[in-house]
C-alpha cells in the first residue's frame, strides 16, 4: 500500500526529529528553539518541574527497570507529582532504597510524546515513615487534592488498582464504611492519566480535600 509506505517514512522522520527548549527559570518559561520551522514557532509555556521517576525497592526481591512502573512507584510520570506535593509508597524492604530521578521542565498528561521537556535538577526532599499506614499503592497530597495511583497494564487495570486504594483509604484513614465510600466516590471522584506510554500504564484517583476535611 503506497499510502501505508509513506505513513512509514514519515513516522520514522517524526522519531528522529530532537526538539530543544529553552528554560527561563527566572522568567518561569520553557521556549521552544529547535526545530523552529513548525507552525508553533517559538512558542512559550509556563515551567512546571515535576519528577517523573522515584520510588522503593520492589516487594518479593524483584529487579524490575526504572523504564516502568508498580506498587513501589517507578517511572509514573504523573505531572501532579510537582513542588510542594507529598509522595506516600509501601515499604517492601529494610531502609525502603527510595531513589528519584527523570526531572521534567513541564510535560502533559500520559507522556503522550513519549517525553517531556527533560531536564537535569537539584532535587530537596523530606523522607519520613508512617508506620502501620497499610499502604498498598503510591499516593500523593497536594494543596487541593489526595489521590492514589495505580500502575498496570492494560488502563482499565490502573484505574482499578487506584479506585481501589482510594476506597480502601476512605474506610481505612476516615471511617466510612463501604457504602459512604461508595457514594462519596461515585459522585466526587476525579481522574488524572500518568504515563500511557511505557510497559505499565498509570492511573491517578482524586478527591478534593475540602471533601475530606468535612469528615
Amino acid at each position: 500500500d503506497p499510502d501505508s509506505d509513506t505513513l512509514r517514512r514519515s513516522a520514522e522522520t517524526d522519531s528522529d526529529q530532537l526538539a530543544s527548549w529553552r528554560v527561563d527559570s527566572e522568567a518561569g518559561t520553557v521556549t521552544l528553539v529547535d526545530p523552529a520551522a513548525t507552525r508553533l514557532g517559538g512558542i512559550s509555556l509556563p515551567l512546571e518541574p515535576m519528577l517523573g521517576c522515584f520510588g522503593v525497592a520492589p516487594e518479593l526481591g524483584q529487579a524490575i527497570a526504572t523504564a516502568t512502573s508498580g506498587r513501589h512507584g517507578g517511572n509514573m510520570d504523573y505531572r501532579g507529582f510537582g513542588v510542594g506535593v507529598s509522595a506516600l509508597l509501601p515499604v517492601f524492604v529494610p531502609g525502603a532504597l527510595f531513589h528519584l530521578g527523570d526531572c521534567h521542565a513541564r510535560q502533559g498528561d500520559g507522556e503522550i510524546g513519549g517525553t517531556g521537556v527533560e531536564i537535569s535538577a537539584d532535587v530537596q526532599f523530606t523522607v519520613r515513615v508512617r508506620k502501620n499506614a497499610g499502604l498498598r499503592w503510591p499516593a500523593g497530597e497536594s494543596r487541593d487534592h489526595t489521590f492514589t495511583v495505580g500502575n498496570a497494564r492494560p488502563l482499565d487495570q490502573a484505574l482499578q488498582h487506584a479506585t481501589t486504594e482510594m476506597q480502601r483509604r476512605l474506610q481505612q484513614e476516615y471511617g466510612l464504611d463501604r457504602v459512604a465510600a461508595a457514594l462519596l466516590m461515585g459522585q466526587c471522584i476525579e481522574y488524572d492519566v500518568g504515563n500511557v506510554y511505557d510497559p505499565a500504564y498509570t492511573v491517578v484517583c482524586k478527591l478534593a480535600n475540602d471533601l475530606l476535611a468535612a469528615l
